[in-house]
């Protein structure tokens, strides 16, 4: 019976911890959005802004692997100059 009373209280205090995790988590996430806010009063985009943050939270390989995968869908799209198209042309 002891067993149990001793699992009751860690699973408390491990539920009373992820609670108190979670409203510093709200907190923050608040203090973004503020951020957000004035920079946005500054004139700044903050869509933008966004994917820099998480352009910069990204490998350095991870990124360039991506953005040369997005290059190579441009092109392929032809939305951008010089594209898989226009090679294949001028390949012929």
């Amino acid at each position: 019976m002891a067993d149990h009373g001793i699992a009751r209280d860690q699973l408390r205090a491990f539920i009373e911890r992820i609670e108190r995790l979670e409203e510093e988590k709200k907190a923050i996430a608040d203090d973004i959005k503020e951020v957000y806010a004035e920079a946005k009063g500054s004139g700044f985009d903050t869509k933008v802004m966004r994917q820099i943050v998480r352009i910069r939270k990204q490998d350095r390989n991870e990124r360039a692997e991506q953005e040369a995968i997005l290059d190579l869908y441009l092109h392929a799209l032809g939305m951008v100059e010089g594209g898989v198209a226009d090679y294949e042309e001028a390949a012929e």
